[in-house]
């Protein structure tokens, strides 16, 4: 079965939590397998490599990953309304891909997670898809027919899929905010699918 990326990453355990529903998202279409990537945090000592392979969780991932799947969602936590430094870092280092135009065609999706309702969520989705566009991805969102997105008290947006956790991260995912993040995986599955034939 063909792959589709959910890169990601997570200090909290929201973001992570969203992929995973993502996941499930793509999977239940049958014909696809989520394949799980994170990337390592950035750290300002730079004395000491960090190891290849986390402590627990999905591995780092790898330009192979990028190359091998045929959609991607992309998720990344709210820091200042843009996503993360590790994740930003690894975007970074994507200049081969972009020159030979790996990605170029392949769908692609966002999700995010902050403390607050407005805490930049929107924007951070748009800053997620900025490499991508420029990478010639095709950009799906959820639509406003999936009735939760005018329902939910939570995360959501027609942008990606988005979780609030609270000013203490208190606030587990909700039940309309996993069933978005499996909606907007299904559909990524769904239109890679066909698109890769």
């Amino acid at each position: 079965m063909p792959d589709i990326l959910v890169l990601y990453y997570s200090r909290s355990g929201a973001t992570r939590l969203l992929a995973e529903r993502i996941a499930a998202g793509v999977e239940s279409m049958g014909r696809a397998s989520a394949r799980m990537r994170t990337v390592p945090p950035v750290a300002t000592i730079t004395q000491t490599a960090a190891p290849p392979v986390p402590e627990s969780g999905a591995p780092y991932a790898e330009l192979g990953d990028l190359e091998d799947c045929i959609g991607l969602a992309l998720g990344s936590p709210t820091r200042f309304g843009n996503m993360a430094a590790p994740m930003k870092h690894f975007w970074d280092g994507t200049g081969a891909l972009w020159q030979n135009g790996a990605l170029s065609g392949k769908p692609a999706c966002v999700f995010t997670a902050s403390s607050s309702m407005h805490g930049g969520q929107e924007t951070t989705l748009t800053s997620m898809m900025l490499p991508l566009l420029h990478h010639g991805m095709l950009i799906l969102g959820l639509p406003f027919t999936e009735p939760l997105l005018t329902s939910t008290t939570g995360g959501g947006s027609p942008y990606g899929a988005t979780h609030v956790s609270g000013g203490m991260g208190d606030k587990p995912v909700s039940e309309d905010e996993k069933r978005l993040a499996f909606l907007l995986g299904k559909r990524l599955a769904g239109v890679a699918l066909k698109l890769a034939g």
